[in-house]
């Protein structure tokens, strides 16, 4: 048993924590809306705390899920030198290398480890423990804190020094970008020709062009449903953590940035807590407009 602090109970910190404490962890947490806290620890048997500080006294691991990288940076001001030496900090936002090289930093000059941690998975996947892990840091940080994120993961893979971990989740958003765009395009041409989208789906799924996409979104895409997981509002965030990237690292991104200002339309358009799958909005929705 580990003893864990959380700090940020979104809609994927709220169940990674709860299943740390299914895990047999000693959790304590913390979140800027103070009720949320008390809300978890009303459902789970763990302790909220008033503070970040009182949240890490005494862990062994403290882990962030938050939103943004001034978000990451105010609280791990705070939390850092309240840290007892020895501990772990692990950072699941998805936040820019550069930061995550920072607290690395930041990390070891405390006498701290430190791994970034973005995930991937949605909320269904935090919910249900299967997330998947991309992971920057020491070998040795790494093999003390995989053990205790098995609690909510499928899958966690060491990538590289700090910062790796953030890379690879921005490979997985570029990726993720073009399939979601791909797919609002077949289907839209798919009813523009008059086909059914199921007997569609149901051939090409079973070939190369088969995705998690097309298997978990194709129906409620075409049903113009969008309440199914990740915000466009936090995707353009991590597009954006991604273009800046590719700016320093000269690599080219023409569909990522493409798609980043379809998801602009659709914040325009009122879907900024739309999931991602609602780029075949702007494509052609019944009632668009």
């Amino acid at each position: 048993m580990a003893r864990c602090a959380f700090l940020g109970l979104g809609v994927m910190g709220f169940p990674m924590a709860g299943h740390l404490v299914k895990a047999g962890h000693e959790v304590r947490v913390w979140n800027r809306t103070a009720a949320k806290a008390d809300a978890w620890a009303s459902r789970h048997a763990g302790q909220a705390a008033a503070t970040p500080q009182a949240a890490v006294a005494g862990a062994d691991f403290v882990f962030f899920c938050l939103g943004d990288d001034p978000d990451v940076r105010l609280v791990a001001e705070q939390v850092i030198p309240a840290m007892q030496r020895g501990a772990i900090l692990v950072d699941h936002t998805t936040a820019s290398a550069e930061l995550a090289r920072e607290l690395d930093a930041q990390a070891r000059e405390a006498g701290i480890g430190f791994v970034d941690a973005p995930v991937s998975g949605g909320q269904a996947g935090a919910e249900n423990g299967q997330l998947t892990i991309m992971c920057g840091g020491s070998e040795a940080d790494f093999a003390r804190a995989e053990p205790v994120m098995a609690a909510y993961a499928k899958a966690a893979s060491l990538i590289g020094p700090a910062g790796s971990g953030q890379l690879a989740k921005m490979v997985n958003q570029i990726c993720i970008a073009g399939i979601v765009q791909g797919l609002s395009e077949g289907l839209n041409f798919a009813k523009r020709a008059g086909l059914d989208p199921a007997k569609v789906i149901g051939a090409i799924s079973k070939g190369a062009a088969q995705s998690w996409q097309m298997e978990n979104r194709w129906e409620t895409m075409v049903a113009g449903k969008f309440d199914y997981g990740f915000a466009v509002d936090w995707m353009r965030k991590d597009l954006r953590i991604t273009l800046d990237e590719a700016g320093r690292n000269g690599a080219e991104l023409p569909v990522t940035g493409m798609v980043d200002q379809f998801y602009a339309e659709i914040q325009d358009a009122g879907g900024s807590r739309w999931d991602t799958s609602s780029l075949i909005f702007r494509l052609d929705f019944p009632g668009k407009g």
